[in-house]
């Protein structure tokens, strides 16, 4: 203890001029954090979902003095290693007395605890016994969100039919957003978000449940009371196990970050405030606690967008619809017509035991989902296990064990139709500097998980097996190495490939922190998949792709700069593609205001060398573009902190394209070669 208290005393006193800007950073870059998590050019990842869940876990900091190894895992920035050693330390030494004494623990550098720093506090917040009204409204951390955004230059469904006599946009040209929350750590989180689409519509349509905004979201969650651990009512999320049957949350999947983004954590019952328009429960959700064994039940009732069809050519229904419309989209009157037409009534429960070291836990998942009007996909070869009718269930068990440095994890599950999903693997610290990971995976071709988000290759838990090996070296204080390879088989066809596939996928990664200021990494990525040929009828070619990435980063005082230069290629049956894109950015702090610039040069062939790029966006707003075509791209964002509590945002963003002589297709369709975009934001705390 009393070498502890010298080191903690010496600590303080470099807080002022080493460590305070480095680690406490409230307005955290949340887009380079992400992009150091999953810097992959994927189209099947979700980046908006994933950004959503990130934002999550930097509104709502983990307490890290009463942080079970769950929650630590749930960060998806510490290996086995390092959450033994600091839950060990906090055991022996008790509770830490700041951010910055996790220098002291064991295995955590100053870039661990600065990429730790925006998502944890050790603040132990007095109880607060007040009625509940009293505690929401005297809560400060609160904040009111409003943002508007629009193209300059019309688009082709502003202004009249296009020459497949498509319909109009009925709204108008701006994008408008608003979110309210207020909340407090294990205590009660009460928020709403509302949003309108370009095209969409303000409307009042009791019919289509819409009440001004396109798109309303509320919801109200309360922790720990008495026996009850959770009590959600509105919009929310489940997690459990590995995602399989309930997948929501955090979730990044495959990425430079090549462990820790691998295992899920069963985090259970989460508010939902994103406006993503799909993958969410409306309703109530309870989880009771009776001391190892926790119980939870939900119960969800929400309308799907969905077109219904009359054909008695190929079925038996009077009725039915062929597919859930997921974009979110109601721009036209098409789009419009097939709004909250279906009827989704969701009911489960999740059995779940903990051990009293918290080393041990499983659990067992149902769920039944009700639809108002059968789903039947028009027969064919590809749709043939597909999911068809009013009713399925997932009925499944997860178990996860942690023994020293391995933590084993797995899940399996069934769905009405017969249809076996399971997935499983190890996270392990093999020594200080060594991490592995291993995954296997098995989704059955008619296995059907309407809300599972567990890992793989697609978006969807379907029609998939694989395995995939992950390995992390720090070979040098500043030097990390990370890589991971995963092959996989899609043992039925899918969209692209007209028979059974297989491919594979690896990455290497190498980060270099040259000082505290100045790092660089560099990325190589290869990705093979069978796709159908061009050349031979229901047969199978295999299609190359190769990305890769220079990034250096560098901080001289209030201005950071980034260079990146990236680049990719695409083989297919002996036609070889390129593309490749330049971009620098220039960050400057001035206190009050902060300004973010970008200047990117891009020339890609065709649609599979899109070049995937970052942006700095405004607080709480998450962009990354596709770079097509021959152009440049440029922005400016200007952050102005008027008061304590109210901060504006502006950003202007244009894109030239020396290639073409209109942008976009469709009703999205831009007669220029230029597009600009403006969007406008305030931030309010109460």
């Amino acid at each position: 203890m009393i070498i502890r208290a010298t080191f903690l005393f010496g600590l303080f006193l470099l807080i002022p001029s080493m460590l305070y800007g480095q680690f406490n950073d409230q307005e955290i870059d949340l887009e380079s954090f992400a992009e150091s998590l999953f810097q992959i050019q994927d189209d099947d990842i979700n980046y908006g979902d994933l950004y959503e869940s990130l934002l999550m876990l930097y509104t709502n900091p983990i307490n890290l003095n009463k942080a079970s190894r769950e929650d630590l895992e749930s960060l998806y920035q510490l290996d086995n290693g390092q959450i033994e050693t600091l839950i060990n330390y906090i055991a022996d030494n008790g509770p830490l007395i700041s951010i910055y004494e996790l220098q002291a623990v064991p295995g955590f550098d100053s870039n661990t605890i600065k990429g730790l720093a925006p998502f944890v506090t050790i603040e132990e917040r007095p109880s607060d016994t007040r009625p509940l009204i009293q505690r929401i409204l005297s809560e400060e951390n609160n904040y009111l969100l409003m943002r508007t955004e629009r193209t300059i230059e019309s688009r082709e469904g502003f202004e009249g039919k296009d020459s497949s006599d498509k319909q109009m946009f009925l709204g108008g040209k701006s994008k408008d957003y608003m979110r309210f929350r207020v909340s407090r750590p294990d205590d009660f989180s009460l928020g709403f978000s509302m949003e309108k689409d370009v095209g969409e519509r303000y409307l009042f349509d009791n019919q289509k449940h819409q009440f001004g905004p396109d798109f309303l979201s509320f919801h109200f969650l309360l922790k720990n009371k008495s026996r009850f651990k959770t009590i959600a009512l509105g919009d929310y999320q489940l997690q459990f196990g590995q995602g399989l049957v309930m997948g929501a949350g955090f979730n990044p999947g495959k990425g430079s970050e090549a462990i820790t983004t691998i295992r899920r954590s069963s985090t259970g019952v989460l508010p939902y405030s994103s406006v993503l328009e799909s993958g969410f429960y409306r309703g109530a959700a309870v989880t009771y606690s009776l001391g190892y064994i926790e119980v939870t039940g939900f119960y969800s009732r929400q309308f799907q967008d969905a077109s219904f069809k009359n054909d008695t050519t190929f079925t038996d229904y009077e009725e039915f619809v062929s597919s859930i419309q997921e974009t979110g989209f109601h721009r036209t009157q098409r789009e419009f017509d097939s709004k909250n037409q279906l009827n989704e009534t969701i009911a489960g429960g999740v059995l779940m035991y903990r051990s009293s070291s918290n080393r041990l836990q499983g659990g067992l998942t149902f769920m039944k989902t009700a639809y108002g009007t059968p789903i039947f996909k028009k027969p064919n070869t590809y749709n043939r296990f597909e999911f068809q009718g009013s009713n399925n269930y997932n009925a499944g068990f997860f178990a996860n064990y942690q023994w020293q440095n391995l933590s084993f994890f797995g899940e399996g599950a069934v769905s009405e139709s017969g249809g076996i999903g399971a997935v499983g693997g190890m996270v392990a610290s093999i020594a200080r500097n060594t991490s592995f990971s291993v995954v296997l995976r098995n989704y059955e071709k008619n296995f059907h998980s309407f809300k599972g988000n567990a890992f793989g290759e697609t978006s969807r838990n379907i029609n998939e097996r694989g395995i995939y090996w992950g390995l992390k070296i720090k070979p040098l204080h500043a030097l990390t190495i990370t890589s991971y390879f995963d092959r996989f088989a899609f043992p039925w066809l899918r969209l692209g490939a007209a028979a059974p596939s297989t491919g594979d996928e690896y990455l290497i990664r190498m980060a270099y922190s040259m000082s505290r200021n100045s790092s660089i990494y560099a990325q190589f990525r290869q990705e093979r998949k069978e796709r159908t040929s061009s050349v031979e009828v229901n047969s199978l070619s295999k299609g190359i792709k190769r990305n890769y990435a220079i990034n250096l980063h560098h901080q001289a005082g209030k201005v950071t700069m980034r260079s990146r230069l990236q680049w990719s290629s695409y083989s297919f049956e002996q036609n070889v593609t390129k593309g490749f894109a330049i971009v620098q950015d220039f960050n400057f702090d001035l206190n009050r205001i902060v300004l973010g610039t970008r200047f990117a040069l891009f020339d890609t062939d065709d649609f599979e060398n899109r070049q995937y790029a970052y942006e700095k966006d405004v607080l709480y707003a998450f962009s990354i573009p596709a770079y097509s075509g021959v152009g440049i791209r440029n922005y400016i964002l200007v952050q102005f902190k008027a008061s304590r509590k109210l901060t504006f945002w502006g950003r202007l963003a244009r894109t030239v394209r020396s290639d073409v002589d209109q942008i976009g297709s469709g009703l999205n369709q831009i007669k220029a070669n230029h597009q600009t975009d403006v969007k406008l934001q305030l931030r309010y705390n109460f």
